[in-house]
């Protein structure tokens, strides 16, 4: 049992993302589909692609992070000896855990203020916008460990000397 959790855990992200990711294509093939040959659409169709989509798009983001598969600009830190890479590194996890986390805060401010409703569907955008949070949630809690494992990786650096 503890392995199936173990395993429904790894890339949580991704398995939900999966899951709008799915919804999204049979809604919009669907659509498609009923447009041109059919002669009609789902008003609602839209309104539940785009909403899955963003939950993609923030999940997908949050995932990327955790994998550290985020493009960035290395070419200074490559150059720097071993404990200035690792200082950089320690430095850029702090200040992405505060980043995050003040987004993270923006975002829950803005999703609970929130009073917009769907056209079609009249359901609230909260439940599209909540992605946000989630997402800059999970990317302060990764930065946050990211930190820590920066600092290990410093300390036993240190005891290695």
């Amino acid at each position: 049992m503890k392995d199936l959790f173990k395993r429904l855990g790894k890339d949580f992200e991704l398995r939900i993302g999966s899951v709008f990711l799915l919804i999204t294509s049979v809604i919009v093939i669907t659509n498609v589909f009923t447009r041109y040959f059919l002669h009609f659409t789902y008003s609602w169709a839209e309104e539940i692609a785009v909403g899955s989509f963003v939950w993609i798009i923030f999940l997908g983001f949050a995932n990327a992070f955790k994998t550290k598969s985020i493009i960035g600009v290395e070419i200074l830190v490559k150059l720097l000896p071993e404990k200035g890479k690792a200082i950089v590194e320690l430095c850029t996890s702090l200040i992405l855990a505060l980043l995050s986390s003040v987004m993270f805060y923006f975002s829950y401010l803005y999703v609970s203020g929130s009073t917009k409703i769907t056209a079609a569907l009249e359901i609230s955008y909260r439940y599209i916008y909540v992605s946000m949070v989630i997402a800059f949630g999970l990317i302060t809690i990764y930065s946050i460990v990211f930190f820590f494992q920066n600092v290990k990786k410093i300390l036993s650096k240190k005891d290695e000397k």
